[in-house]
């Protein structure tokens, strides 16, 4: 008996991916030897691109050998090829006498470096080339070669280096990454002379050919974390990669989750800081934020100048950000069920004054906060898509104005705006926006629980959200280490709920397992050495 197919949606899904695999698959176009049939299917290909800029220019005594140059305009630096590498082309073709050897030694010419450009490189096919031209290269056919040479003429406007306007510090660097991965690579290398320090080059997105640069330190990295970012950024099949959260989301353990599971960051000194940690770098080009892999709740809760300031500030500093992050989770919920069903708890004095407030009020304690946070919310939103001054004179002068007018109109009591207020600041103390942003959305879950069942709402969704978080991972990592994981807590627990003195931070947090788990020397060892030196002497 035939079976029956009770999805016969699968076999539709299966034939479609197929046929978008051999979408995929890129047909290599070979290279002829003869110039004008190249330039003719480029054309063909860049149809309507009115910004490929076709030059071919004849050489030689009599000028009957040709060579063209084919680039992107607004991509490339056309002060560069035209005034050094059309200049050497033309100073060769001139110096040469017309024989059957003009075009290779043309050729070779330009290949061992003679024309005036950084780099030459060479390819096979017409595809490849087209592809160079694309990101900013520019192109040299020779007429009777089946060869095309890459000059390296990358060259458009961009954005200078200026301080990164979402992690502003007190003391420490003050340049941050632009949208050219290039230029944030060498603001890493610049921070980490080390030949240990890798970078592999990925290019992903169909259309869009984003390049992604994978750093990190051989010898201290973990190389199973290595090679599961590796893995996952090569399963990666999208068309264009626009931004860094494109990425974020498609190789994150947990895609359900609204807390992060990479960090991003747009400093060069906390990249530094993360590889030098044994963490993996991913640096997107046309983006200034660089993402870190794994990224734990802990490191969520540092900021970069945790490590520019002196220990028991930093420490004091730490706590403070622990302590703000129950206050913007968890207040408004406690209001909520004290005032709706546990009045009793509260001393007799502040409950009278509590009800007094509330007199005239006509909401009960959930919708008068739901209306409070959504309001500010909105301040929040507009503050940011505004510019640097009015955003935040928006947000505290609307935050005021609102506040009081809603108190004296009786919508909102005036506790209830000094909850809102005090959620509202503690949110801001803590150091990532997208970390931040996870708990802002967590507190009104558990205002409807509070709503709900009270006290009870508010432990049942500690469970449920701690649950949430013990159970992440990122690429393998606790989410919680080092709290919850086995790990040496004279070491780990060094650098996370504290900050101890730098004199005693001599490991690498030893939860990540990583090849170099020493990152100092003992102070003994130091002075046996520097005994051992003097004995000598």
């Amino acid at each position: 008996m035939k079976r029956y197919n009770r999805r016969p949606w699968r076999k539709k899904e299966k034939k479609e991916k197929e046929m978008n695999d051999k979408k995929e698959e890129k047909i290599e176009i070979p290279i002829s030897k003869d110039i004008d049939e190249n330039l003719k299917k480029m054309k063909e290909i860049l149809v309507d691109c009115d910004d490929i800029i076709y030059r071919e220019i004849n050489g030689g005594e009599d000028l009957e050998h040709r060579f063209a140059i084919v680039y992107t305009d607004g991509l490339t630096d056309k002060e560069l090829i035209s005034d050094y590498a059309l200049e050497s082309l033309m100073h060769q073709s001139r110096m040469k006498p017309t024989t059957d050897n003009f075009k290779h030694n043309l050729y070779e010419l330009s290949k061992k470096g003679n024309v005036a450009v950084t780099e030459v490189s060479e390819v096979k096919s017409l595809e490849k080339a087209i592809d160079f031209i694309l990101i900013g290269e520019t192109i040299l056919l020779v007429d009777g070669f089946k060869k095309i040479m890459i000059l390296s003429s990358r060259g458009w406007p961009m954005r200078g280096l200026s301080e990164p306007q979402t992690e502003t510090v007190i003391r420490g660097p003050r340049d941050g990454f632009v949208e050219t991965s290039k230029i944030n690579t060498s603001l890493i290398r610049r921070r980490i002379r080390d030949p240990k320090l890798k970078l592999k080059y990925m290019q992903i997105g169909r259309r869009s050919k984003t390049d992604v640069a994978v750093m990190y330190i051989e010898d201290i990295v973990n190389d199973s974390i290595l090679k599961e970012v590796k893995t996952r950024l090569k399963k990666i099949k999208i068309d264009a990669i626009l931004e860094s959260s494109y990425i974020e989301q498609l190789i994150e353990d947990n895609w359900l989750s609204p807390f992060p599971q990479l960090e991003s960051t747009e400093r060069p000194d906390a990249v530094a800081a993360a590889l030098y940690e044994g963490r993996v770098a991913l640096v997107i080009d046309n983006t200034p934020f660089t993402l870190l892999a794994p990224a734990t709740f802990s490191i969520f809760m540092q900021s970069s100048e945790d490590y520019y300031d002196r220990w028991p500030i930093v420490s004091i500093i730490r706590l403070i950000r622990y302590l703000s992050l129950p206050l913007a989770l968890l207040l408004p919920s406690l209001y909520i069920a004290i005032t709706s069903y546990h009045p009793g708890m509260l001393p007799t004095a502040l409950a009278l004054y509590v009800a007094s407030t509330r007199m005239g009020v006509p909401f009960p304690a959930f919708i008068e906060a739901f209306i409070m946070e959504i309001t500010l919310e909105i301040l929040r939103e507009a503050g940011t898509r505004l510019s640097g001054p009015i955003g935040t004179t928006i947000g505290i002068v609307g935050g005021l104005v609102i506040g009081q007018a809603a108190v004296e109109a009786g919508i909102v009591s005036p506790l209830m705006v000094i909850i809102v207020a005090v959620t509202t600041i503690a949110s801001f103390a803590l150091p990532s926006n997208s970390f931040a942003a996870g708990f802002r959305l967590a507190r009104f879950f558990f205002m409807l629980l509070a709503a709900v069942l009270g006290l009870y709402g508010i432990m049942l969704g500690l469970v449920l959200l701690g649950t949430h978080l013990v159970s992440l991972k990122s690429f393998g990592v606790p989410y919680f280490a080092p709290y919850t994981s086995a790990v040496d807590m004279a070491s780990d627990l060094k650098d996370s709920l504290i900050r101890v003195p730098v004199n005693f931070m001599r490991k690498r947090p030893v939860y990540m397992k990583l090849k170099d788990k020493n990152r100092m020397k003992a102070s003994k060892e130091i002075y046996n050495e520097k005994d051992e030196d003097n004995d000598r002497k």
